[in-house]
Order: structure tokens, then sequence, then C-alpha cells
């Protein structure tokens, strides 16, 4: 994975070519991205107004300079727990016309669900959050459907984890065995995983 898209066109073009050259050389696939995502992006907080959303004929130039086996693309998502309020507007026409565009599989980042349930059990347990919003399951089922082949999932397996831990030492506040408290949360991140599977249409599957 190399995310140079914080960089101009062609710095993001000349650098991924470079990863992408050195990794092929070893037989390893590089994933890149274009477009910009509003959250926390490596350790940086990206305003709204900074997120770019990913433009479908820049995407076909850059993957035929680069190389690059896979593409993350910015069509409205964000990292993190708040992304926006009531429901997030995804850009699922300029998904479409990127994925008739760009031939390689397309990559979603930012697209953890922040479940209702997950949040209130996470506040029940002493955590502290605003209010967070996901995004919704039929925005995840259209945008597969219309070429998303990977989705990345981190803010909801980290709600879960958390809340767990919180909940345990909470109950048992003399507790101090790590493996009495990282075991529930180990079950609580594969139940998210499992629901996941399910709603992106992998589960059972190879």
């Amino acid at each position: 994975m190399i995310d140079k898209s914080h960089e101009d066109f062609e710095t993001n073009v000349r650098e991924t070519k470079r990863v992408v050259e050195a990794a092929h050389a070893v037989g390893v696939t590089v994933e890149a991205e274009l477009g910009r995502l509003a959250g926390i992006e490596e350790h940086v907080a990206v305003d709204e107004k900074d997120a770019l959303l990913t433009n479908p004929e820049e995407a076909r130039v850059f993957m035929e300079r680069t190389g690059a086996d896979y593409l993350a693309v910015a069509i409205g998502t964000s990292h993190g727990a708040y992304k926006g309020k009531g429901r997030p507007f995804i850009d699922h026409p300029r998904l479409e016309r990127i994925a008739a565009l760009v031939p390689a599989p397309l990559v979603l980042h930012g697209a953890s669900a922040v479940p209702p349930e997950l949040v209130e059990r996470f506040r029940a347990a002493g955590g502290e959050i605003g209010e967070a919003t996901g995004i919704h399951p039929e925005d995840i089922r259209k945008a597969i459907s219309l070429g998303i082949a990977k989705i990345n999932t981190d803010t909801d397996l980290r709600l879960a984890f958390t809340a767990l831990i919180r909940e345990t030492l909470g109950k048992n506040p003399k507790e101090f065995d790590p493996r009495k408290y990282l075991g529930p949360a180990r079950e609580a991140v594969k139940e998210v995983v499992k629901s996941r599977m399910e709603l992106f249409g992998s589960a059972g599957k190879p």
C-alpha cells in the first residue's frame, strides 16, 4: 500500500510508480490511492473542505502510468467514527464512471458502519465518543455492485474491542490478567468481522 494522495498528481504518479517497480520486481502487488478522504489520515486531520473525490479520467491515467494493481478511491467515505451528520452521501455515479475506465480492482477506505449499538455499548462502559456516524449498509452493497472489490474496516473493530475491554474491567476492577479481558474483546471483534463478511457477500467464500 502506498498513499501519496496528499501530494499533487504528478508526485503521486512518480512515487507510486517507483514503489510499483520495486514491488513487482519481487512479486508483490501494490494498492495505490487517488483522491483524499476526510477524517484522520496518517495521524493528520483532513478537513472535509480539503477532501478531494477521485476524478474518473485522472484515475484512468494514474493507473496506466503507475501500473498499480489496486486503486483506493474517494467517493464520499471518510476515516474515523465521525463521517458527517445523518447518512453520509456516497457518490455512486462517480464510482460507476471510475469502474468503467479502470479495469483494476477498486478499494474503499473509511467504510466502517459505526453501528449505534456498538457506540452505545462503548458509552455504557464509560467511553466518551461524540455523535458518531458510519456508512449505511445499502451504500456499501451498491458500491460493491458497482466495482468495489476490497473494503477497509477499522473503526468498528476498535469500538468493539475497546468496549469489551471496558466492560470486562468495569465489572472486575481487580482484574489484571490480560487473558481475561482480551479474550472477550477478540470475540467481539470476531462478531463484527462476521457481520461485515455477510454484508460484503464474502461469507463462506475462499
